[in-house]
């Protein structure tokens, strides 16, 4: 059990010769939770649970202590505005590519725009006693797969530090900074200037210090080592952006440990389990479907007393007409995690 545990939490099948999906990330397919039917499952913290349980009947006096279940919503701004702030040539592009009267009214002001969530978001939180975490794409230049507003832009500083103000923030490394490392430091002091460094976390540590992959790409051991070279303590991408369910197969956070150094790093890794993106775009389900799907992870989290971390993404949760189940079914779902 501790070997297999060890073999499930250290990814050590992520440093064995494996086929790359589309993005060139890990392919799910490959794994052994998948391959044998278990990724929608904690296993390790089952495993936990019953050592601790037979130790127990072996020894009374020893009375084991877990945390409780505990929930923690993310949110991954990789484009923060669908119209605004983009400036005239990219919506004139936009415009030519998909003709939309709500562009138009939108940059005329008649209409809010679309992704601009926030507000919503905020009252959401407050009602319920929540304690998210943002996570900001700031890269400097766009390419195929970072398109966020530019970070010179005055409406993403006022965006950020009206975030850091009042929620933990983190990193939302570019696409780019997987190709070149050196970008990723740059963008980390690109993000501590727009929210003026400081503010804490609800762990007490600097939210910057905190990160989340775009695309959940990743690599081991390289991107790990960047984060830490980075000056990241602490890391959310522990799971698949190409299906939901558990990488790692365990619902609390853990320490990587650097299978080619042989050594325990002080990178904390905190896994999630769910993404929205994945329920639309890959599993191609409907919102009925995610509602269900979300509180079998629910379920799953509460019965070891795990960490449910979520990720969802402004464009969801804002005003367009095709996302307005999806938003919906995310109040519903809130209301069921804090019955």
């Amino acid at each position: 059990m501790l070997a297999a545990s060890f073999y499930l939490v250290s990814r050590y099948e992520e440093y064995l010769p494996h086929q790359k999906d589309y993005y060139g990330r890990y392919a799910h397919e490959n794994s052994l939770a998948h391959t044998e039917g278990f990724l929608k499952i904690p296993l390790v913290n089952h495993w936990i649970n019953h050592l601790a349980e037979a130790i127990h009947t072996i020894f009374p006096a020893f009375i084991p202590r877990f945390p409780a279940f505990s929930f923690l919503p993310t949110y991954d701004i990789d484009i923060a505005y669908s119209y605004q702030h983009k400036g005239w040539l990219r919506n004139i592009g936009g415009f030519l590519r998909s003709p939309s009267l709500d562009r138009i009214r939108v940059l005329a002001g008649m209409e809010k725009d679309p992704f601009d969530a926030y507000d919503w978001m905020d009252e959401l939180h407050e009602q319920n006693g929540l304690h998210p975490l943002y996570f900001f794409l700031v890269s400097a230049r766009n390419g195929t797969y970072d398109k966020n507003i530019l970070p010179h832009k005055e409406a993403m500083w006022k965006l950020v530090r009206r975030h850091a103000s009042k929620y933990a923030i983190g990193l939302h490394p570019s696409w780019q900074s997987g190709d070149h490392p050196s970008l990723l430091k740059k963008e980390k002091e690109q993000l501590e200037a727009m929210a003026q460094a400081g503010q804490a976390t609800q762990s007490g540590q600097t939210g910057l210090s905190l990160s989340r992959q775009h695309y959940i790409r990743f690599s081991l051991p390289r991107t790990f080592q960047h984060l830490l070279a980075a000056g990241i303590t602490d890391d959310y991408s522990m799971g698949y952006g190409s299906i939901n369910g558990f990488r790692a197969s365990v619902a609390s956070s853990f320490y990587w440990y650097d299978l080619e150094k042989e050594e325990q790093t002080c990178l904390h890794l905190h896994p999630f389990c769910f993404m929205e993106a994945n329920s639309f775009y890959e599993q191609k389900q409907y919102a009925n479907e995610t509602y269900d799907e979300m509180n079998h992870y629910l379920k799953a989290c509460k019965q070891i007393n795990g960490t449910l971390i979520t990720i969802w993404h402004n464009n969801f949760l804002g005003s367009g007409k095709d996302t307005q189940e999806w938003k919906d079914l995310y109040s519903r779902f809130i209301a069921q995690v804090l019955q």
